[in-house]
């Protein structure tokens, strides 16, 4: 599970919370939206740690972008602007994300490529996660990075799989310094 103890310890706070509410699933999707709008934005990013701009503003702004999610999602923005973590709000959705994957039995496996996925080898993809993993509740995130030039990483828990071009350029500068 990625993120830092303190994002993780509201993440299971949030996930009890709604878990006693039956709400668990709905408050899942708002973590979803809540994570890809932070990632899809750099000026909310940006917003999120900028110690110039007051919590009070960093609270109706998110208030006013998420306005549409639950009663859950608008507490625990209250909560973290009131606690002074609200940069922590990414960590906390990714970290409810994978407590609530865990708690379901689901599998969460991130791919990572130079260029999206098509729609095709995604499946495919899928496919061999769920055959190599041997459960059928899996989950696939393709995160886009062009700095590793061709291939794939694959993580699936704790497991990695590095089939990178620039991993194999490494491999390949790290032979020749050797016999140097």
């Amino acid at each position: 599970m990625s993120g830092n103890r303190a994002a993780i310890r509201y993440a299971k706070a949030i996930l009890q919370e709604a878990n006693e509410a039956n709400a668990g699933d709905i408050v899942f999707d708002d973590m979803r939206s809540v994570q890809a709008t932070i990632r899809g934005s750099k000026e909310l990013r940006v917003m999120l740690k900028s110690p110039v701009i007051k919590a009070e503003d960093k609270r109706q702004a998110l208030l006013s972008i998420f306005g549409d999610q639950s009663k859950y999602t608008h507490s625990l923005i209250n909560v973290l602007v009131g606690n002074k973590r609200i940069d922590m709000l990414s960590g906390v959705t990714e970290s409810y994300i994978s407590l609530y994957n865990e708690a379901k039995g689901i599998k969460e496996a991130i791919v990572t490529t130079a260029v999206a996925l098509s729609s095709e080898l995604e499946v495919q993809v899928l496919e061999k996660v769920k055959e190599i993993t041997g459960s059928t509740n899996v989950t696939l995130k393709n995160d886009v990075d062009a700095s590793i030039i061709g291939g794939f990483i694959l993580r699936v828990g704790d497991l990695q799989y590095n089939a990178s071009i620039a991993n194999k350029l490494g491999n390949i500068k790290r032979e020749f310094s050797k016999s140097l």
